[in-house]
């Protein structure tokens, strides 16, 4: 029995196998006990100092705010913004929590039975009684699991992509939201509510304690991929690689756009995108760009490979670095490691290790070329040593 064919808790003792054929992208799925006896790796006080924090993405959503209904701040915020709020009805939310905190960012380690690259990161909520972001819908695969304190769901179906939000307001909140049957349910710390994209929710804290992990997906859009690949492939296309129309027939009509050049242009077009090795080394470069641009920064000092393996060898653990990316691609014998948007191509085995978030200690060194690969991505910033004299 492979680990995929194992009933998981989290799942409701659904197998990841079940979980994916008969939910992931297809209908919600309420798990209670989702994480027995869960314990917050964060408070609200925590929270909200993290979204004091300059470079930390936070907002703050008030349903009846000074300047208007449902408005929406951005951080970094001070304690005076949160001195003048009332009793209920806003919410704090804080994107990427799993880059500042390590205990939120190993709650992914929970999700292993899905691409790792295709996690985006863990947003942190929290709101007193009645707080909210009101009735919207997300374009993207998410787990809302309740940290503490209690939050009331209420689910309204698939929503069309036209489905009509409410103008003049920084937020998509839905203008119509009628809550389907049996799809009202109040959740416990542990408890965890699967939401496939585009199905509209509404979550109201019932506690002053409330706290919600909302564990969200990576997702291009159509108009993002399409844009972003034909860019990477333009760079590498010849000048001579052009619309041609050898054997074509005697022009019936001036000025006539004809079928057979329209259907010429389609094919030439098609044959040029439809690259499966260029696709996959696209894929890689654009599902592990970092998250925030600035996050994964070059060592002011670059380290080289005679320090790399000192420090190895002394014990130090080497990790990645918060907010960098990782994954891995086996095409036609040859293998590419994708980190934060480069490619590097190595040894499989050094590929899969580094892929593995796990800290790597001076066995690594064994792998074919590793001392190199690493000393390198610990020059870029994605991977670091965390020893007391490391300023990360």
């Amino acid at each position: 029995m492979s680990q995929h064919d194992k009933p998981l808790t989290l799942l409701g003792d659904l197998t990841p196998a079940e979980f994916l054929a008969h939910y992931w992208q297809q209908k919600p799925l309420l798990i209670r006990g989702a994480i027995p006896d869960f314990i917050s790796p964060i408070d609200p006080d925590e929270l909200a100092g993290l979204a004091c924090e300059p470079g930390v993405e936070a907002r703050l959503v008030e349903e009846d705010g000074p300047e208007g209904a449902w408005q929406v701040s951005h951080g970094p915020f001070d304690e005076t913004t949160f001195e003048r709020l009332p009793e209920g009805h806003w919410s704090l939310l804080v994107q990427a929590a799993d880059h500042y905190v390590p205990s939120v960012a190993a709650l992914m380690d929970e999700f292993d039975f899905l691409p790792r690259w295709r996690l985006d990161d863990i947003m942190i909520s929290y709101a007193p009684p009645g707080g909210s972001v009101g009735p919207h819908v997300d374009q993207y695969d998410v787990f809302l699991l309740q940290a503490s304190g209690h939050r009331r769901w209420q689910l309204g179906g698939k929503q069309a992509d036209d489905a009509p939000i409410i103008q003049g307001v920084d937020l998509r909140i839905l203008e119509t939201f009628e809550v389907e049957q049996d799809s009202d349910w109040t959740l416990a710390p542990g408890d965890m509510l699967y939401l496939p994209p585009g199905w509209a929710h509404h979550g109201v804290s019932q506690t002053d304690d409330c706290m919600t992990i909302s564990v969200g997906f990576r997702a291009p859009s159509a108009d993002e991929s399409i844009t972003s690949y034909a860019d990477y492939l333009g760079e590498q296309l010849p000048a001579s690689q052009r619309y041609s129309d050898a054997g074509m027939a005697p022009a019936s009509q001036i000025g006539e756009l004809d079928d057979a050049a329209v259907e010429r242009m389609r094919q030439f077009m098609l044959k040029t995108l439809d690259n499966p090795a260029q696709i996959a080394q696209w894929f890689g470069r654009v599902m592990t760009q970092p998250k925030y641009v600035d996050q994964v920064a070059p060592l002011e000092e670059p380290m080289d490979e005679a320090a790399l393996m000192e420090h190895l060898q002394e014990g130090e653990p080497l990790l990645h670095m918060p907010g960098s990316r990782f994954a891995w691609r086996k095409d036609a014998g040859s293998v590419t490691l994708f980190v934060d948007g480069d490619a590097h191509p190595c040894a499989e085995a050094l590929a899969k290790r580094l892929a593995n978030p796990a800290p790597m200690y001076k066995d690594v060194l064994e792998l074919e070329g590793a001392a190199l690969l690493l000393t390198q991505l610990v020059n870029a910033g994605s991977l670091g040593f965390m020893g007391e004299d490391d300023e990360e």
